[in-house]
């Protein structure tokens, strides 16, 4: 990765990892603050429920003339206090006093103090004893550490492998972008030095014979080709008026566009056009047919042919070039991607070829076999 992408990845990641880590501590306080109320609720409705239980046990004691014995329950402790204040049976372990109904906390303990036996059986108080919950909400805190560190780490490696797969399309779009800058540089560079030298020569020599003017032709149309297209790709939501064309007219202006180009290589282009009459904006036309054109030439060998037809708004174009590996024949559409250095160019022209087509709905084919040639179909309905 350059130093862009990593300044992108690792800032993603620490946003993740903050934002995430945000997420769960608050999550974990929540919860904490949950199950602590929700412990000491379920305590007291415990205890109060033992204390009112009581209360009703020494109250029908008394009723039917028996005596009453205090029962152990579980977790508490308890005690009865007579009319003095004095234990009269049961224990507990802090020496508390109880001076009034209500709730008290003394040392470890929480006590509840209750005037419910109406001093039946000379029963004043019903005091129920329970631990304060400090050593289970400790254990509660431990364990909602614990889990909120391995939900932290597990969401770190998470964050890293997003990340990553968040980087992934960026980086092959910085690839693409720079593979497109280097090839811009070198695709500018030939048509510029060619213009160079035809200029130098023909500054040195003094004339202007066919060869030099051809050069400086060719060189100008690439130029203006490679423009036409950086301009496409920057501003194709901008579009000249459409029209009613007789494509077979901008069809034979395109092939005699690029003649000086086949006649460099020794390519001869045979073309068969019938009218054709189709509304679109005729500068896409040109692109359209310019590109399909300019590929076949570029990928074509030296004296080789071009077939070109149009028949019933059915265009096809057949050169006897280098062609296309069928496995490969999916993805000569993505813009800025090159399947061989045989020639130059960016990686655009079918890319824009394609998105035209999409546009006005023309069905594109493709036809292709190694060393054989590609065929390519263009179908433009009424």
């Amino acid at each position: 990765m350059n130093s862009l992408e990593k300044k992108s990845f690792y800032s993603f990641l620490a946003l993740y990892i903050i934002s995430s880590s945000v997420f769960i501590i608050f999550g974990a306080y929540f919860y904490l603050n949950s199950q602590r109320a929700s412990s000491e609720r379920n305590q007291a409705l415990n205890i109060e429920y033992i204390s009112t239980t009581v209360s009703q046990n020494i109250i029908a004691a008394h009723m039917k003339g028996r005596p009453y014995s205090l029962k152990k329950y579980k977790g508490v402790k308890l005690a009865l206090f007579d009319i003095n204040t004095q234990i009269k049976e049961g224990f507990l372990d802090e020496d508390f006093k109880p001076k009034s109904p209500g709730t008290f906390e003394l040392g470890k303990y929480k006590f509840l103090v209750s005037d419910a036996p109406q001093e039946h059986l000379d029963i004043k108080f019903v005091v129920v004893q329970a631990p304060l919950l400090q050593e289970e909400i400790r254990q509660l805190k431990q364990d909602v550490i614990l889990v909120m560190c391995i939900a932290i780490f597990i969401m770190i490696i998470l964050a890293w492998v997003l990340s990553k797969l968040f980087m992934r399309p960026l980086h092959e779009k910085i690839r693409q972008i720079e593979g497109f800058v280097h090839d811009t540089a070198h695709e500018l560079n030939t048509p510029i030095t060619a213009l160079s030298m035809s200029v130098s020569r023909a500054l040195k020599k003094k004339s202007y014979d066919e060869k030099i003017l051809r050069n400086i032709s060719i060189s100008t149309k690439q130029l203006f080709d490679m423009y036409t297209a950086l301009s496409y790709l920057s501003f194709e939501g901008k579009s000249q008026e459409e029209e009613s064309l007789d494509i077979s007219k901008v069809l034979e202006k395109s092939v005699q566009y690029y003649k000086e180009l086949s006649q460099s290589k020794n390519i001869d282009i045979e073309i068969q056009a019938q009218a054709f009459e189709y509304t679109m904006d005729v500068t896409k036309l040109n692109m359209l047919f310019g590109n399909l054109i300019n590929n076949a030439i570029k990928y074509s060998h030296p004296n080789s042919k071009i077939y070109i037809r149009l028949e019933e708004g059915l265009f096809t174009i057949r050169d006897e070039g280098i062609g296309i590996d069928k496995e490969k024949l999916s993805q000569i559409y993505e813009r800025y991607n090159r399947q061989t250095n045989y020639a130059g160019g960016f990686g655009i022209g079918l890319s824009i070829v394609q998105k035209i087509s999409q546009e006005y709905k023309l069905s594109l084919e493709v036809e292709s076999e190694i060393d054989k040639g590609t065929i390519f179909s263009l179908q433009f309905s009424r």
